[in-house]
């Protein structure tokens, strides 16, 4: 690339979001004092007209397109490596900056060299808070996190301290790690640390990473000084069982990688994570018949109007 290099370098990973990475590129686009930046997406194989739209709309994309599905990490890997700004936005494609969103996050990034990652709050559609900076997971938020004792045992505190409900998420502050759908990587953090683990083919990338820049001497900083909204799992939606099934196996490695040292604490770990993964399915499962059930009975009504 000739001249400088950008200030940011805006990473993406889309499969099958046409809509949502359009919204997405926009809000790029739309940014009203924006560093210098470059945009990447590598599409996933997407079949819904997600290339074609890039192509037409947003020439100056870089576009990288995959004949399969390589998953968030390799995905992300794939834009990492061609990116050249003295930043790296890594970029869920269902998010919505704010228009001074980028140039925020580098003002941020500027004041706190310490840090190797910037989190910026992340909203719901309706302007909810999202807790996207947490603390590392313990065995006691797995079995109480989003799972049938977390909702007969809704005060559970370990599930609560995961979250960091217990935190003000209106201020800065360092935190363990925090959600990949926007982190600012400093470019020297980046070098050192280096890429995502590619064992991880979608779900706990994040904790992995955000781990590893500490171990190598970066903070990990959450910032509410800009917002982004963040509409969750709108690819993962589309495939639930398969997510689940792929999200458990980013699970077990990680607790098996940093948390279980050993054979049999791996084998305790390897059980209790594909029992919470069987109970996620068949919940699912329960609650979609019911979905199905409750459907055919007011057809029923309806028709005998």
């Amino acid at each position: 690339m000739q001249g400088s290099p950008p200030d940011v370098s805006v990473c993406i990973v889309s499969w099958n979001v046409a809509d949502d990475l359009r919204a997405c590129l926009e809000s790029i686009r739309a940014q009203q004092t924006p560093p210098t930046l470059e945009v990447i997406v590598a599409d996933n194989a997407s079949t819904d007209g997600s290339v074609a739209m890039v192509r037409e709309h947003f020439p100056e994309v870089r576009l990288i397109e995959n004949d399969e599905n390589l998953g968030f990490a390799r995905g992300t890997n794939q834009t990492l490596r061609v990116a050249a700004g003295r930043s790296l936005l890594m970029l869920n494609p269902d998010t919505v900056l704010a228009p001074d969103g980028l140039a925020t996050l580098v003002e941020v990034a500027e004041s706190h060299p310490e840090a190797g990652i910037i989190a910026p709050r992340l909203v719901y559609p309706d302007g909810s808070l999202q807790y996207s900076c947490r603390r590392f997971p313990t065995i006691t938020a797995a079995i109480f996190r989003n799972t049938f004792l977390g909702r007969i045992f809704p005060k559970a505190r370990s599930a609560a301290r995961y979250i960091m409900a217990d935190c003000d998420h209106e201020t800065e502050h360092q935190v363990d790690w925090a959600s990949g759908a926007c982190l600012l990587i400093r470019r020297e953090a980046y070098e050192q640390v280096g890429e995502l683990d590619e064992s991880f083919v979608w779900g706990s990338e994040d904790v992995d990473y955000c781990l590893r820049m500490h171990r190598a001497g970066w903070t990990v900083l959450y910032s509410p000084a800009t917002t982004v909204v963040h509409a969750v799992g709108r690819s993962t939606d589309q495939a639930v069982i398969a997510t689940i099934v792929r999200s458990h196996r980013g699970m077990y490695r990680l607790y098996s990688k940093h948390f279980a040292s050993n054979a049999p604490a791996r084998a305790v770990v390897w059980v209790g994570v594909w029992l919470r993964a069987g109970l996620l399915i068949a919940s699912w499962r329960v609650r979609h018949l019911a979905v199905r059930i409750a459907r055919f009975f007011r057809s029923l009504r309806r028709g005998g109007r």
